[in-house]
């Protein structure tokens, strides 16, 4: 019996110690997970102590570094190079700014709850564009006063809390605040354009004209202006013009019931009322109104007539080709002393497009405005170039390819609008040689090297100017030389500022993107990693479609962290993809 009890004693004792065995085993494969991978490859080769790119990336300026010249603090559409700061760009414009209130973070929300309307300019004082505007902001401060309305300023250089909290991307940044809600203010940076924009938001949005002498007035002050020649001043036609006039920015609106008035506005006493038209001081002076008269019909109206048939492109007149509700623009790029040659036939042609294509002049030798803009699109030489633009929707382009004549233009604009023609897109000149361990990428060669379904390739979209992509160039050579030898691999690198391609969108410099092999198709990868040569390396491993790994070398020994002594091998792992 004793026997018995001794046996099940052990047997017990047994199952119990290996119940606990696999218990602890379990435990302990639970609480450390090892990927195979990272058991077996040592990166320490690769290690760099001395690296200082080691760090996520933000995209803001380097005061050290980034091109003062090329700021992103205009808000002129998509171009951003139009004012290097001058000389005293730091020193405060000596401007009489009496009427504009400067707001801290610790007076801004009281002024905003206590003033119903204030409009409020986020600036930087070393921005030139905001010193240009200084003298317009404080006039329009002084003319709106009697109105109610404060005009207030902030540095956002100082309120850097403010000016996150009001998601400020550039400098000037204006907002206009009724009852404690803002919304941006887009329109010219004039004292007329303000003055005009904010009536236009604090009242009804229209003006009355009752007597001949008035009209003459208004007739010699405005530039442009719509008149309705209505039956009644009030009531459900006017309510419409009142309504369409808060649509258009940067446009007056009147309204009248005398006939001698309407006459001096070119409308005939006995049309049929409502009628109405579209005043300018340029060319084609008058535009009558013939659809419905619906608040809708009336600013598409306005909208698609209140610029001339071209537009110089100028500072002034920047904000109004691109807030325009038509988007898409042929332009005319020519030197000052083609313009009497080829400008005739654009606008010739232009008649053509209304109200369907904006037509944009621009004097490519004009250093200020015109060269910036000639920059942007890729336009090079001295002779005239047409090109259509589609807006800031996708930023397309495309070049005439010919001479420029009202039949060629005239062809062209109707392909454009048909959407037949080949996007144009900036290249530098494709390098002779490319033998480097980075590759470089232009936009003719792009297909080629980036889009090779046989390679996995990592690129990288820098700007030459910027701080950050300097920052970063030794590290990104460093991981170029350990992989030169995997011939899967691609690391490249294209400027972004002379080179485009559909399938390199960038939202700053440098922007880092990886295109698997054999998924071309598909968008490439964001890169959001340590900038280390370790970091990306096992991004690499990790999204790379074929699998590749490097082996320390044996056979000599050096210091681990020279990159001769790295010997490079192509893996022979079947997996797709291997995580580190």
């Amino acid at each position: 019996m004793r026997m018995l009890t001794r046996k099940r004693f052990l047997v017990a004792l047994s199952l119990t110690t290996l119940l606990f065995l696999s218990s602890l085993s379990l435990s302990l494969s639970t609480k450390a997970p090892k990927d195979d991978d990272d058991e077996e490859e040592d990166l320490s080769f690769l290690e760099e102590p001395h690296d200082e790119a080691a760090t996520h990336h933000h995209h803001f300026p380097d005061p050290d570094h980034d091109d003062p010249d090329h700021d992103d603090d205009d808000d002129f559409g998509d171009f951003s190079s139009f004012d290097p700061p001058a000389a005293d760009a730091f020193e405060d414009p000596q401007v009489d700014e009496k009427d504009v209130l400067l707001l801290k973070e610790r007076n801004f929300t009281t002024v905003i709850d206590n003033n119903r309307f204030v409009m409020v300019e986020f600036y930087a004082p070393w921005c030139g564009h905001c010193q240009a505007l200084a003298p317009e902001y404080a006039a329009a401060a002084t003319d709106l006063k009697p109105h109610g309305v404060l005009l207030a300023k902030v540095d956002a250089t100082v309120e850097n809390d403010l000016a996150h909290e009001y998601d400020v991307q550039g400098f000037p940044t204006l907002f206009f605040f009724i009852d404690g809600v803002h919304r941006p203010y887009n329109a010219q940076r004039t004292k007329d354009a303000i003055v005009t924009w904010v009536k236009k938001k604090i009242g009804p949005g229209i003006s009355n004209i009752t007597t001949v002498d008035d009209a003459e007035s208004i007739l010699t002050a405005e530039n442009k202006l719509v008149l309705a020649f209505l039956n009644s001043l009030v009531g459900a036609d006017s309510d419409e013009l009142a309504a369409a006039s808060k649509l258009e920015d940067d446009v007056n609106f009147y309204q009248t019931v005398v006939p001698d008035v309407a006459k001096l506005f070119h409308i005939e006493a006995s049309v049929k009322r409502p009628a109405l038209v579209l005043l300018k001081k340029e060319e084609e002076k008058l535009n009558h109104f013939d659809g419905k008269f619906v608040r809708a019909e009336i600013a598409e109206f306005v909208s698609s007539n209140k610029l001339p048939l071209v537009t110089t492109f100028t500072r002034e007149s920047a904000p109004s080709i691109f807030e325009s509700q038509i988007k898409k623009q042929l332009l005319l790029f020519v030197t000052s002393n083609d313009t009497d040659k080829f400008g005739p036939a654009f606008k010739e042609t232009a008649k053509l497009f209304k109200g369907k294509l904006i037509f944009v002049h621009v004097e490519m030798d004009n250093e200020d405005v015109g060269k910036p803009v000639a920059d942007y699109f890729g336009i090079t030489g001295n002779g005239p170039k047409v090109l259509a633009y589609t807006g800031h929707d996708d930023g397309r382009k495309f070049l005439l390819d010919g001479e420029v004549t009202v039949d060629t233009i005239t062809a062209f604009g109707n392909d454009f609008l048909e959407d037949k023609l080949k996007p144009f897109l900036k290249s530098d000149p494709v390098p002779e040689s490319n033998e480097g361990d980075v590759k470089i990428v232009v936009g003719n060669n792009f297909d080629e090297i980036v889009l090779d379904e046989s390679k996995d390739v990592l690129l990288e979209i820098y700007a030459p100017w910027c701080g950050h992509c300097q920052a970063l160039e030794p590290t990104y050579n460093k991981l170029a030389k350990h992989l030169r030898s995997i011939e899967s691999i691609v690391i490249a690198k294209m400027d972004g500022t002379t080179n485009e391609h559909p399938r390199a969108k960038s939202d700053g410099f440098p922007t880092l993107l990886f295109f698997p092999a054999g998924n071309k198709s598909s968008d490439p990868i964001p890169v959001d990693v340590d900038r280390t040569v370790v970091a990306f390396y096992k991004f690499l491993r990790k999204h790379a479609s074929i699998p590749f790994q490097l082996q320390k070398s044996t056979s000599i020994s050096k210091p681990a962290n020279d990159s001769s002594d790295v010997k490079e091998s192509q893996s022979s792992g079947t997996n797709v993809k291997d995580e580190l």
